[in-house]
């Protein structure tokens, strides 16, 4: 068992009929994959069992053509014709030695059905919760046994499958069991509605029904989100939540508990940046059943896990996030490595592939996704080719990565920036308010590379065209990153901004370095989708300046609603007194103001200020990569390999620098055609149906 003074993290907990093999339990959670990409998905969930997560669990499983959320490609198990596909998840996550679960979902009024076109079904009529201008309707009794038929159904399909743990699942305000015990979408009048008892009588059906179906051989677990985060306008873990669990008690094998929404359960570290943060909403579950039970909140810590242990919260320590983030954090607090592990920074760029409808993506993981389609590990590489040594300029999240990756593979590495701090944009973006967890992308792998012999570092180190000759390293990879513009340009205007020469102009580069607006208010034009204009208006409030944040879009932010922050952001914003314009475009800037013309045709406005700072586009920075590659055209530097990644090839979020960087490090010296295949490699549709002969 090992994992000293953590070793309680790896004693054996029974689960009904079956045994996991230690406490760690990766709970569902989505991939964009689901039924498209099953042989991604696979190769995902088969990643945590090897790592060690004794539990391993899918997705969101759709039972039935009336829970279809499509674009969506989550788990699906209409029939038996997608028994197949998630045979191929249980039998990887088996090869490994942990138990397999499925959570089987019906989202009443959360599923468009958009490619079915079925009904959408709900307690009680309503709208539904995707935008789309179509109403749910109430299900009448026929409607409600046809539910408990199709998850009956399911569940015998899932035992065949080979799972080992079948869920009920009533959580994140996506699923009709949820939605029949929230009084918010219950509006009936028979005994599914009213009282508690009877708007909680259908998961009683449910986990009674898939006992009887499964419960022989399989565990029946229960996700219960126990508080909706909403006072008294909700359910509330002290009131109705605590009723519900003293109510079913010991009816599942295991309770799976969090709160409500999905934006709480999964919320960032910009909001919600404790490790544990679900740990007063849940602790007093265990005290009304002797069913073991899973929590989450964003665990990475074995001392918050064992310690959650040992206080009686919770049996198994649950993780969607940080299981992405590092599959094997079990395996290195076993093996007495904890310091290696990749810690999630809560940024939820996992989320936000759900929400595109993509393959996951990680920051602090950029082999996530990759597993199937490029045969990428987290913890292997393949070691080094005839090359001996490669220099990285550029120690950003790019470069790093690159670097560590390198160094893996057992070239020498020499890494050179030109700044003290090493970390490029993670270390710079991570001084800023609510962001310091995104500084783990740096120390995890500059801890990496400090333990490393054959690795050279050099801080403060500035490198012209004619130092990097003087080196003579033949392989050299320029992460020299980009910097913000200062003329306007952006997704809005594509050409420089008119100014005013006596008007202070600023970037997000100016405030990261420490510069302070002047005295006065501040305009922030915010021509950027993603989080940089939101952060530095709320720092600057947050220092009692004077704000007004000018943007093109609607809404503040508007990318930051695929990491759930949206509305977050937007209230922080309105509570510190930030003046907000939306669907301004900035035209030009005067001595003392912003002049604004509203993207629908409203009239010219003039914003007073005494400084502005622009958030719009990003200059790539490629200047000593242009003269090496000069110098490499005229023989003037020999050369083997030079390449551009990272922001300074394309400006992008850091899991995208992260990503560009470890592509680089395994590319170097394979076969280029092998390289530009793994691009082309996808999961083709069968073109058959279920009635069509082999």
């Amino acid at each position: 068992m090992s994992g000293g003074k953590y070793a309680r993290l790896f004693e054996p907990v029974r689960i009904g009929p079956v045994t996991a093999p230690n406490r760690f339990y990766q709970v569902p959670h989505c991939t964009g994959m689901g039924y498209l990409r099953p042989r991604a998905d696979a190769a995902v969930r088969g990643m945590k069992a090897e790592g060690g997560w004794g539990v391993v669990c899918n997705q969101e499983t759709e039972i039935h053509p009336t829970s279809d959320l499509s674009p969506s490609p989550e788990g699906r198990l209409w029939d038996a014709a997608d028994i197949p596909a998630l045979r191929l998840m249980t039998d990887a996550i088996h090869a490994h030695g942990a138990l397999a679960g499925i959570e089987l979902a019906h989202n009443g009024a959360h599923a468009a059905n958009l490619g079915t076109r079925a009904p959408v079904l709900a307690p009680s009529d309503g709208a539904i919760a995707t935008l789309y201008p179509k109403q749910a309707r109430a299900m009448d009794k026929a409607d409600i046994r046809n539910l408990r038929a199709w998850h009956r159904a399911a569940a015998r399909r899932a035992r065949e499958a080979g799972f080992d743990i079948i869920y009920v699942y009533a959580g994140h305000e996506m699923t009709l069991p949820q939605h029949f015990l929230l009084p918010q979408s219950n509006q009936r009048s028979d005994e599914y509605g009213g009282s508690l008892q009877n708007r909680a009588r259908l998961i009683r059906e449910l986990l009674e029904e898939t006992k009887e179906e499964v419960g022989d051989t399989c565990a029946v677990a229960f996700r219960f989100a126990v508080d909706q985060m909403q006072g008294p306008a909700g359910m509330q873990a002290e009131g109705e939540g605590r009723e519900v669990v003293q109510m079913l008690a010991d009816l599942p094998d295991l309770w799976d508990v969090n709160v409500s929404g999905w934006d709480n359960d999964s919320a960032t570290t910009r909001f919600q940046p404790e490790d544990g943060y679900q740990n007063d909403y849940i602790s007093f579950v265990k005290e009304l059943t002797q069913r073991p039970v899973v929590g989450v909140g964003r665990l990475s810590s074995p001392d918050m896990m064992i310690s959650m242990v040992e206080k009686g919260i919770v049996d198994f320590i649950g993780a969607a996030r940080p299981s992405i983030a590092d599959p094997f954090l079990p395996v290195k607090i076993r093996e007495n490595r904890v310091e290696e592990i990749r810690e999630c920074i809560g940024c939820n760029i996992c989320v936000a592939s759900d929400n595109q409808a993509i393959s996951i993506r990680c920051t602090q993981n950029p082999t996530m996704g990759e597993e199937w389609r490029r045969g990428w590990h987290p913890e292997k590489i393949a070691p080094k080719g005839a090359a001996e040594a490669a220099l990285v300029i550029g120690a950003g999240p790019a470069g790093l990565e690159c670097a560590m990756q390198l160094a893996r593979r057992g070239y020498g590495v020499t890494l050179a920036d030109s700044r003290a701090e090493l970390g490029g944009r993670v270390h710079r973006e991570g001084g800023l308010s609510g962001l310091g967890a995104w500084r783990r992308v740096a120390d995890n792998r500059l801890h990496d590379l400090r333990q490393r012999a054959n690795v050279s570092i050099y801080a403060q180190s500035a490198l012209s065209a004619g130092e990097v000759a003087e080196l003579g390293i033949a392989h050299v990879f320029v992460a020299t990153g980009a910097t913000w513009r200062r003329d306007g340009v952006g997704r809005t205007s594509h050409g420089p901004i008119p100014m005013d020469a006596t008007m202070t102009i600023l970037t997000p580069d100016d405030i990261v370095d420490g510069m302070q607006p002047p005295a006065g208010p501040i305009a922030i034009y915010d021509d950027d989708p993603a989080y940089m204009g939101g952060v530095l208006a709320t720092q600057l409030a947050e220092a009692g300046r004077d704000v007004t944040l000018i943007t093109p879009a609607p809404i503040v932010s508007p990318w930051a609603e695929m990491t759930l922050e949206q509305a977050c952001i937007q209230s922080r914003l309105v509570a510190l007194g930030v003046r907000i314009e939306t669907g301004r475009v900035l035209t030009r800037v005067s001595a003392e103001t912003c002049i604004t013309n509203g993207v629908y045709g409203e009239a010219e406005r003039a914003i007073p200020c005494a400084s502005v700072l622009m958030v719009t586009g990003r200059q790539r920075e490629t200047a000593l990569f242009d003269e090496l590659t000069a110098m490499r055209a005229d023989g003037g530097i020999a050369l083997e390999t030079l390449e551009l990644i990272g922001d300074a090839a394309q400006p992008g979020l850091i899991a995208d620098a992260v990503h560009s960087g470890h592509a680089a490090a395994r590319a170097f010296e394979c076969d280029p055609q092998g390289v530009e295949a793994a691009f082309f490699r996808r999961e083709m549709i069968a073109l058959t149906d279920e009635g069509d002969q082999p």
